[in-house]
């Protein structure tokens, strides 16, 4: 039974690991290693509960042998998940017998492990650069002693310090060389899981989309790899839907979304349970269906995260302009950190925009450029562009508008973003028309509402009908609705009128409501009357 369980544990079998380490135990007490195994299972099976007082049996037996740095290492993981846990001084206690236990035991790995907490320390104090400085410290530890749990533990942290600190590019090289080691192998599940995640994390808050798609890809992989996981597969899955729903993805990214929740359940992990609840409001929102949208930023709020930007473009989206105003401007004011106002930046300016505030609208790019020059950020830039252009846009300035936006458009483009790039060509369409390019214009527009319509996004394909009836002019017809009213008042189906125009059925079918609703008629019979009627022939 006990070489049963330590071979599963070998292929990463957690399940069937946990279930012959316990029989085993109850026909012989386990030896510490084995306990440590145990243990391990317990926490990738969700068990966290388990987790530490099995270690803390793995650590009694270490101790009563003599084996004192592994008894270190037991007190080390125990001290530092109930730290996580906000348990503080119960941590302090483990720590503190950690670090006794390594007096008069000279140079070794367990000393650099024993740094950890004071990095955690030196960034709790907002004493940044001390916490990298430590960082380095254990890495080198680490990789002098060839300890790869301890060196991808401490250079990643070091990593994200940097990068919270503004040294993004030096930062972002060792978050790089930390998931280097990850996916070389050899290191042990836990470590390897907190790396995927805070790697990706870290990437996430300085708006690498690349990097974090990248890390995404092969945390899934490890994930899928190992069937019965619980831990660290609920955060894949959240870092999977957010990538989704910037790809356009939206179904699916709802899907994962509900995945994670069950996960979550599992694992009881509140704040990722947040960022997921987050997630689904904001694609819900984006497809109109803004009651469970409403409930989703509720839920986020409920567990202890902020629901913004999205609640309050949420309530720019129903009309309320000056709720919206007052919830972004009260987000942006208590928020310090220059990453996450980046965030909150592009949002603001919208609102403030719809809501006269050009001024302000200005204030909140010039920011964000400031932060873009201290972050090389593509979805940062990205960002930025967009906001000028709209900026830019307003206030008059529609041939520096044009230039903006077609960066911004090629921005997202490239980083295969659909639903911002249609909602900047929207705006390309509107400047183009302000420069009397009407042809563009229309162009522009068909293209984003086609895009619109792909997604989902059904508050975006009102907006562009609305647009494109007031440059239409006849009843509110767009010329391609046009073309199709006069494609059905000869007695054309859908599938002719598809195959004449070079579009799918689906859209056709669309564009034949729109005109229904437009004339205020109710079958093809009408619509055609309406048309000889009113010489749109």
């Amino acid at each position: 039974m006990l070489d049963q369980g330590r071979e599963a544990y070998a292929r990463s079998a957690w399940a069937e690991a946990y279930e012959s380490l316990v029989r085993a135990n109850e026909l012989e007490p386990l030896a510490a290693d084995d306990l440590e195994l145990l243990a391990v299972s317990a926490f990738m099976l969700g068990r966290e509960d388990e987790w530490i007082p099995i270690l803390e049996r793995a650590y009694q037996r270490h101790s009563e042998a003599g084996e004192r740095r592994p008894a270190v290492r037991c007190a080390f993981w125990i001290g530092t998940q109930l730290a996580l846990r906000g348990e503080m001084g119960p941590a302090t206690g483990w720590l503190g017998r950690a670090q006794r236990l390594l007096e008069g035991e000279g140079d070794c790995v367990e000393q650099g492990y024993m740094l950890m907490p004071v990095v955690f320390q030196h960034e709790a104090e907002g004493d940044l650069e001390g916490a990298a400085a430590t960082a380095a410290a254990a890495a080198e530890i680490g990789e002098r002693f060839g300890d790869k749990d301890l060196f991808a533990l401490a250079v990643h942290a070091q990593g994200d310090l940097l990068v919270r600190g503004g040294r993004v590019r030096e930062g972002l090289g060792l978050l790089d060389e930390a998931m280097v080691a990850v996916t070389e192998g050899g290191l042990s599940p836990i470590v390897t899981g907190i790396v995927y995640c805070s790697v990706i994390l870290a990437c996430e808050h300085v708006y690498e989309l690349r990097r974090a798609k990248e890390w995404t890809a092969a945390l899934e992989r490890w994930c899928d790899q190992q069937p019965d996981l619980v831990a660290f597969s609920g955060r894949c899955l959240v870092h999977r839907a957010q990538i989704l729903q910037l790809q356009g993805a939206w179904p699916d990214a709802l899907a994962e979304t509900k995945r994670a929740d069950k996960r979550f359940e599992q694992s009881m992990n509140q704040a990722a349970a947040a960022r997921s609840a987050y997630l689904r409001g904001e694609v819900h929102r984006l497809r109109g269906e803004f009651a469970e949208a409403e409930e989703a930023y509720r839920r986020t709020s409920r567990l202890g995260a902020e629901p913004q930007p999205g609640l309050a473009l949420l309530r720019l989206a129903r009309g309320s302009r000056d709720a919206a105003a007052a919830a972004i401007r009260r987000v942006v004011v208590e928020t310090t950190d220059p990453m996450r106002r980046a965030g909150l930046l592009p949002a603001y300016a919208e609102i403030v925009l719809a809501a006269g505030e050009l001024d302000e609208a200005r204030s909140a790019c010039r920011e964000l450029e400031q932060i873009c020059e201290q972050c090389e950020s593509d979805m940062l830039r990205a960002m930025l562009a967009g906001a000028s252009g709209a900026v830019e846009l307003a206030a008059g300035e529609t041939a520096g508008a044009l230039v903006s936006l077609r960066q911004a458009s090629q921005a997202w483009q490239e980083l295969e973003a659909p639903y911002e790039a249609a909602r900047t060509r929207v705006l390309v369409g509107v400047a183009c028309r302000e420069l009397g390019d009407e042809e563009a214009f229309a162009l522009e527009l068909e293209a984003a509402r086609s895009a619109f319509e792909e997604l989902g996004a059904a508050p975006d394909v009102i907006a562009v009908d609305e647009l494109q009836g007031k440059a239409a002019g006849a009843h509110g017809l767009t010329a391609r609705e046009l073309e199709v009213l006069r494609l059905v008042a000869t007695g054309k189906s859908n599938r002719e009128i598809a195959s004449a125009l070079v579009i799918s059925e689906h859209t056709v079918a669309r564009h034949v409501q729109n005109i229904f609703r437009k004339l205020g008629v109710a079958s093809r019979t009408a619509a055609g009357a309406f048309a000889f009627e009113h010489d749109l022939l």
